[in-house]
């Protein structure tokens, strides 16, 4: 199999040599450029012909955003992995990057120096790397559990996102109403800063407010809680009704939040009356949540290859046979809608 081919752009030298020399130590990556600008960087596509590209946002002449757009005109598919960083401006900067078409993104580690950054590289990086240019030549059967009559009445949406989560989540919350009846949690794997800024997004757009959890907060229908970065998001029921409880316990699956986390208390608190909803994702964080989810009566769907950036976290859950439907994205908001209708005035 030929070698991933890799163009990386920053203006920063140290980090270019950095980023190269890990990369260039796997085999199966080959770095076939560099530039110090996005100038250079478009003139150098047509020659070197990566597989991908690693594109800073903050950069002199042409910066990663501008870069991007004039990538998206001509290599509309070729994915792109922003780095930025974990400021205000940089997780702005990184949202904009991904509404105009980013693969994905990682943070350049605000402490730590260049050890930090290597550490990115070679544990999530390259990994990264490998899961977006790298298809299996043979998948295993999806098993398939539905179309499934829907008989139980739905009290709580729970969501799962990763790679490509930000804007699967503008596309699901796009298609909710404004009187939509249950109360919505997200587990996004993002660093503090950039799950704030992604809810306050979420919500200035779509009809379902959005925002980042805070203990104590209740939980309400037409309303949506984000987990904050760095922190796991739980439920916890009282006499009160359901809340939000934050921690820093350990991560799990490497991801503080972690949707294993959250889908398991949501089973805890709600039992049958549980939707879990697991997006686009690498890895198969949200598989042991959607185990519990399932062990207590509620339902799972997730959203399919094709249309998925990674279909590590929704295939996971989809190969386990826990998935009631695996659909395209454009199919999960009428799905989440009429699962949450059934039982209430007006639904089924």
């Amino acid at each position: 199999m030929p070698a991933i081919r890799v163009l990386i752009v920053d203006d920063s030298a140290v980090f270019r040599r950095a980023v190269a020399g890990e990369l260039s130590a796997d085999p199966t990556l080959e770095v076939v450029g560099t530039a110090a600008n996005g100038r250079i960087a478009l003139a150098k596509l047509a020659q070197v012909v990566p597989d991908l590209v690693v594109l800073d946002v903050e950069m002199p002449e042409l910066d990663g955003l501008a870069t991007l757009r004039e990538i998206r005109k001509t290599y509309p598919k070729l994915p792109v992995i922003m780095f930025s960083a974990v400021t205000e401006r940089g997780a702005a900067a990184t949202l904009d990057a991904l509404a105009l078409g980013a693969t994905d993104y990682f943070p350049k580690p605000a402490g730590g120096g260049l050890d930090a950054s290597l550490r990115v590289i070679r544990e999530e990086l390259i990994p990264e790397i490998k899961a977006l240019c790298t298809r299996p030549a043979a998948l295993p059967p999806t098993p398939h559990v539905g179309p499934v009559p829907v008989s139980g009445r739905v009290d709580v949406v729970a969501v799962a996102a990763s790679t490509g989560g930000p804007n699967a989540l503008a596309d699901l919350f796009a298609g909710l109403p404004v009187d939509f009846p249950v109360p919505v949690v997200i587990a996004q794997h993002m660093p503090p800063m950039f799950t704030r800024q992604l809810a306050e997004r979420l919500s200035a757009r779509f009809a379902v407010r959005v925002e980042e959890g805070r203990a104590g907060a209740a939980l309400a229908p037409g309303h949506a809680w984000i987990a904050p970065g760095d922190y796991h998001l739980v439920l916890a029921r009282d006499a009160a009704g359901v809340r939000v409880v934050l921690n820093q316990e350990p991560p799990e699956n490497s991801c503080r939040p972690a949707a294993d986390v959250m889908f398991r208390s949501v089973a805890k608190a709600y039992g049958p009356a549980a939707l879990g909803v697991v997006l686009t994702g690498m890895g198969q964080d949200g598989l042991r949540g959607s185990e519990a989810i399932r062990a207590a009566g509620g339902r799972v769907i997730v959203q399919d290859e094709a249309t998925s950036v990674v279909w590590g976290m929704p295939g996971a859950v989809a190969r386990a046979g826990l998935a009631d439907r695996v659909l395209p994205l454009a199919q999960l908001a009428p799905e989440v809608v009429r699962r949450v209708r059934v039982g209430r005035e007006g639904g089924r």
